[in-house]
């Protein structure tokens, strides 16, 4: 996967997930910011009857809109006679210095192995590790001397706000999520900066820090208060004027609701040099994008998902919904496996009708990651031909002639100096077909070539290690070289894997393994080296199949639309339409694909291969 850096400011109307629920549930979510202000006062005004006093906190993702929430809440408590003061937990981080300093191993300064400072190693220490204890003792005891010999209402707020040290003196918690999407965009507008960094520093340097410490400590923490069931109200907070305010029971009703469901996730779209024009065209994207590059139909960690009841819609991180509903989800041994993160990514990459390929590139293996970033496995890919122009290729493996330690020297000639790399005659290359399955493990030099929309399927990380090797002397949008990482790139290459062994290996026969009374289900690509299996179901009318205990995601790569429905509740369906992508539950059961267009279906379905629980992660 690739950081945001530059998602486009657009939301997907289509990607939107209608769920049945209790109607008292959905009546008990508080819309817009007034009325969410006036509730958590309500219930402040409340709580300070019956105990003399009130602290409420308001903890949330990174950029959440804190102040406003605070500001309104304040005023619709005084004017209910309540006595009100607020404290703003940006006063308990450590000195900018220090934190500088104390992050240098997880925002290293190296600009040898890598030029323009992109990679980093995951922080782990929490919000109370970026906090200066006496700081946090003192608000901790002042806390407890209000609760003791105040009356009125204190709210505290901000990130960490509900770290350990302080959750059990707040009578009310609070969490203002945010999605991804628009954290990245309130960061590049300058709406919000690093926890604790008051001086402004340029986006790339900010976003960078935020993904490896801001965002992990906020997603940590958030993990926490759900698993705890610590909280009193979740208020999905991308908008501060129309967010949605829920009782946290509601909350985890309409999560549970939800993963009942086959549902689609809200992608982001993302522009790029080579970026295409097919998924453009397909998704109706506004003509103000130039291209798309790469579209994140399931990055999980990047994208969203909407739940509508009876035309109320409530849009939360995935990866929040994955925390809170991830055992019905995933099933447990997934969850236990992966440390509750959802554990395979997917999104199209479009270089059709565009200037060129995508880079020559490599990822790293488990113990190469774990040993240089802190994450938690290899990073695998794999592309599935969707769409193929003319003259479109997949370079994958090296040439069986290729001299590899001069192919590595050239490519950091070309780094150091800018000289061109005779690439085809080193990067094996093979004709793309609608429906070929490239397997990608960690290691294998690889490109999808222009003209084409590939699938890409790829295993759990956090981060982004592409290792580009060459990419053409190519500027971005932004007019700058993309960055190249050499050193790391050979630190990985599989020198090995060439293509008389990309085409026995790599890139296989389909087998069949099982026919049905209306369709067959072949495998396209399978190998231990990773550790979900790629199929696809190919049916003219109807075809069932099952959950069991593993989730399923279906993409429908040809064909116009297909209702995808429980056999036990029909009424618990999705309508997929072409290039769609749907997550099947693992504890969906048995379900049915009905083709709903003319001619032959063909629905491309992941799920974790046998024995994925006991692989090298």
């Amino acid at each position: 996967m690739s950081f945001m850096y530059n998602p486009f400011p657009y939301d997907d109307p289509s990607a939107v997930n209608k769920i049945a629920v209790d109607p008292s549930l959905r009546a008990a979510i508080a819309r817009g910011l007034p009325a969410a202000a006036a509730q958590l006062a309500r219930a402040a005004a409340e709580k300070a009857r019956e105990n003399g006093s009130c602290v409420l906190a308001l903890d949330g993702y990174i950029s959440a809109p804190f102040e406003i929430l605070s500001r309104q809440v304040a005023r619709a408590a005084a004017q209910s006679g309540l006595a009100v003061r607020v404290v703003d937990s940006a006063g308990l981080y450590k000195e900018e210095a220090v934190l500088a300093a104390q992050l240098l191993r997880n925002l290293p300064e190296d600009r040898a192995e890598d030029p323009p400072l992109l990679y980093g190693r995951l922080y782990s220490g929490g919000y109370e590790g970026l906090m200066d204890e006496a700081k946090v003792r003192a608000l901790a005891d002042d806390l407890a001397r209000f609760k003791a010999e105040g009356s009125g209402l204190t709210i505290v707020f901000g990130n960490g706000c509900l770290i350990g040290a302080l959750r059990g003196l707040a009578d009310l918690r609070c969490y203002l999520d945010v999605t991804q999407k628009r954290t990245v965009l309130n960061i590049k507008s300058g709406k919000c900066g690093n926890l604790g960094f008051a001086t402004p520093k340029p986006y790339n340097p900010t976003l960078r820090h935020a993904y490896y410490v801001d965002f992990e400590a906020a997603a940590a923490l958030r993990g926490e208060l759900i698993h705890g069931k610590s909280l009193d109200y979740y208020a999905a907070a991308d908008s501060a004027d129309d967010m949605r305010l829920l009782p946290f029971a509601a909350f985890l009703g309409v999560c549970e609701t939800l993963a009942g469901y086959p549902f689609r996730c809200r992608p982001v779209y993302i522009e790029g040099v080579w970026g295409g024009s097919y998924i453009k065209h397909l998704r109706r994207l506004p003509d103000s994008m130039r291209n798309c590059a790469w579209c994140f139909d399931l990055i999980p960690m990047e994208v969203s998902i909407v739940a509508e009841m009876e035309g109320l819609q409530l849009e939360l991180p995935y990866f929040c919904f994955v925390q809170a509903a991830g055992e019905k989800l995933m099933g447990g041994a997934c969850v236990r496996k992966f440390h509750g993160y959802f554990p395979i990514r997917f999104n199209y990459d479009d270089t059709f009708h565009s200037s060129g390929n995508m880079s020559i590139q490599c990822h790293p293996d488990g113990a190469y990651v774990r040993s240089h970033n802190d994450e938690l496995g290899r990073q695998d890919e794999s592309y599935y031909i969707v769409v193929a122009g003319q003259e479109a290729r997949t370079f994958c493996g090296f040439t069986e002639s290729a001299n590899v330690e001069e192919f590595v020297a050239d490519c950091r000639r070309s780094e150091r100096e800018g000289t061109e790399v005779d690439y085809e005659s080193y990067v094996h290359a093979e004709p793309s077909k609608p429906g070929q399955q490239f397997l990608i493990p960690a290691g294998t030099i690889h490109a999808s070539g222009r003209n084409q929309v590939i699938l890409e399927i790829g295993s759990l990380t956090i981060g982004s290690y592409t290792y580009k090797m060459y990419d053409y002397l190519r500027k971005d949008l932004d007019g700058r070289l993309r960055p190249i990482h050499t050193i790391h790139g050979d630190a990985v290459l599989r020198r090995e894997r060439r293509g008389d062994w990309v085409k026995k290996n790599l890139i296989q026969e389909k087998r069949l393994v099982r026919r049905d009374e209306g369709g067959e289900e072949f495998v396209v690509g399978e190998s231990e080296l990773l550790y979900f299996s790629l199929r696809n179901l190919r049916f003219a009318k109807r075809m069932t199949d099952e959950a069991a205990g593993r989730f399923h995601v279906l993409v429908l790569v040809e064909g116009e639309k297909v209702v995808i429905r429980s056999l036990q509740d029909p009424s618990k369906q999705f309508v997929q339409r072409y290039m769609d992508m749907v997550v099947v539950p693992a504890s969906f059961g048995k379900y049915e694909l009905i083709n709903q267009g003319e001619g032959i279906a063909v629905v491309h379905k992941t799920l974790l291969r046998d024995g994925y629980e006991t692989d090298e992660p």
